[in-house]
């Protein structure tokens, strides 16, 4: 049977065709969507995670205890999943073990450009590539393979463009994986350094293993066309230069991108006149190439920054681009902004309106740095929030404390903000931490978390309660505030930065968009009320716009916050109860 189906969706029936039965993941895009097709096989056991580190743990333990198992994550929280990472490089495995990484190029939805498979180098573990949907799938069931061969979790890299698209893919029936036998093994799994020691040579000779069978694997493949141009590639790169030469250049396609073969590269270096590499981000197959003594082309030509087309690739090489759509004026830029309704625009306008300090963390509350609001001075990663608020409030100490602030999402802070707090209330800085409880992990699509009270099935699950979370870590000032009421979110404000102790506020307020919030009718605009002032454009919220000097409401935008309305000196917004 085929289907068309995206690359994160393929990746997940990869899953269950190969018998997989443990996956524990933390949403980010572009990985997320692996994890949500996976809960709808119950053949599967599914979660999400607190965070990246504790996934990579529970997918180990199930692996530990014979059962195949599956980890995903975005590129940035392979980051937060490093510690087990490297070590779990010496252990190795029993049942198959796989780790997902979704790399993001062009930085669609992340912080930074960061090419994963520098990881997979320095722990020396073995990396695959899908390029398509249907190698999503295939590579998912090989890497299984090629774990329990050769004794090693094995990273799967996806990147935004194959994990968002979509081809066709043939699928095939799930393979039960028998549960394979534990043995109490000390010296392949206690990581103590006596035992780490003998470990280290297990991994060096794995690797020589592995690259001799990179030599001739399924995961590589050559396609020769003409000979005046080969071309080294792998992942999406391999779409686009495919799609621009077609048969009239020769191909080295990778899918086992780490470690990468010696003499396949050199055999088809001596068949081509010409030889390029085209990776997206980091040169590292063509520092390989380099390395083996090749004369190779590739960051000379292709920039290190941001993601390739078709289009780059044909201009870069000398080709005629491709034709695409014509649009025959600019696309005028479209900057991201909260949804109408969002509970976190008026707590950051109160922050802005007070001259606060803020400092941000990842989510969609990072959208409080653009303007209008522009009321964020840092974001750095998941929790550095709460920590940096801790560090700036040591460093400058009166000078910040009462203007100084950290925001943080619910889930963000369950995935690594609460041990920002525990320094906080450990050492005893006075500074002011808000909590911004959407009651859903918002940015990457609505996934539940440990706030929420229901597991990634929608089922009900454990809740945690995180006024009692904060005060039992030693947090005695805590308190909730609506974000839609002004007057209440700037009152405490002021008053917790003014108290000389550590303090948590939290802004609790469902995302305006989950399907069981009832919203109020949407405003109306009084035109003879009207006085141009714009106050209520100052919050930035999109169903706002002012049409021949007054205000206008998009009523299939307005959720009847009322926040807007709290601006309005002339009761110029009017809403029905």
């Amino acid at each position: 049977m085929k289907k068309l189906m995206l690359g994160n969706e393929a990746a997940a029936r990869g899953l269950y065709e190969a018998g997989c039965g443990v996956v524990s993941s933390y949403p980010g895009t572009p990985s997320t969507e692996v994890t949500e097709f996976a809960a709808k096989y119950n053949e599967m056991y599914s979660e999400w995670a607190p965070n990246e580190k504790v996934a990579m743990e529970v997918a180990f333990g199930a692996s530990f205890a014979g059962k195949r198992s599956f980890c995903g994550m975005k590129h940035v929280g392979l980051n937060v999943a490093a510690d087990p990472l490297f070590t779990i490089a010496y252990t190795g495995v029993n049942a198959g073990m796989v780790i997902g990484v979704a790399d993001d190029p062009g930085m669609h939805s992340s912080q930074n450009e960061q090419d994963s498979r520098h990881y997979a180098i320095a722990a020396k573990l073995p990396m695959v590539e899908p390029s398509d949907s249907g190698e999503c799938l295939n590579f998912t069931k090989a890497a299984f393979d090629l774990s329990e061969k050769f004794d090693t979790p094995v990273i799967l890299r996806l990147c935004t463009r194959v994990s968002h698209s979509q081809s066709i893919v043939e699928l095939s029936d799930r393979v039960e994986k028998e549960l394979a036998p534990y043995e109490k093994k000390a010296s392949k799994y206690i990581m103590m350094p006596g035992n780490a020691k003998l470990r280290h040579p297990i991994v060096e000779q794995r690797t020589l293993d592995l690259i001799a069978y990179s030599e001739d694997c399924t995961f590589n493949r050559v396609e020769m066309g003409g000979t005046e141009l080969g071309i080294i590639t792998s992942g999406t790169s391999y779409q686009y230069a495919k799609e621009v030469f077609g048969d009239s250049a020769s191909f080295l396609k990778l899918g086992l991108v780490n470690p990468l073969p010696v003499q396949l590269i050199k055999d088809f270096a001596s068949k081509v006149d010409k030889l390029v590499v085209i990776e997206e981000l980091d040169g590292i197959i063509e520092t390989h190439c380099k390395a083996l003594g090749l004369e190779v082309e590739g960051k000379s030509l292709f920039s290190p920054i941001g993601e390739y087309s078709q289009n780059i690739v044909a201009k870069t090489l000398g080709k005629e681009p491709g034709v695409g759509a014509a649009i025959a004026d600019p696309i005028p830029p479209r900057p991201p902004v909260m949804c109408a309704g969002c509970p976190h625009r008026g707590l950051f306008y109160t922050l802005k309106k007070n001259k606060a300090i803020v400092m941000g963390d990842i989510g969609c509350y990072t959208l409080g740095a653009v303007q209008p609001l522009a009321a964020m001075d840092a974001t750095i990663c998941m929790g550095a929030s709460i920590s940096g608020l801790h560090g700036l409030n040591t460093a400058r100490g009166e000078d910040t404390e009462g203007r100084a602030v950290a925001v943080i999402g619910d889930s963000t802070f369950m995935h690594s903000g609460v041990t920002g707090l525990i320094d906080i209330a450990y050492n005893g800085t006075n500074s002011t931490v808000i909590i911004l409880d959407n009651s859903i992990t918002g940015m990457t699509g609505h996934q539940q978390n440990p706030t929420t009270g229901y597991n990634i099935k929608g089922d009900p699950a454990g809740k945690i309660d995180l006024e009692a979370l904060c005060k039992s870590i030693g947090i005695n000032r805590v308190r909730v505030v609506d974000p839609y009421n002004l007057k209440e979110c700037d009152t405490a404000i002021k008053e917790e930065l003014k108290a000389k102790e550590p303090s948590v506020i939290i802004s609790r307020r469902p995302c305006a968009l989950l399907k069981y919030v009832k919203h109020k009718a949407p405003l109306t605009v009084n035109a003879e009320k009207c006085r141009s002032c714009k106050s209520c454009m100052r919050i930035g919220c999109p169903a706002i716009s002012m049409v021949d000097g007054i205000a206008k409401i998009d009523n299939t935008l307005c959720v009847g916050c009322g926040v807007c309305q709290q601006l309005c000196a002339f009761d110029a917004l009017e809403g029905k109860e």
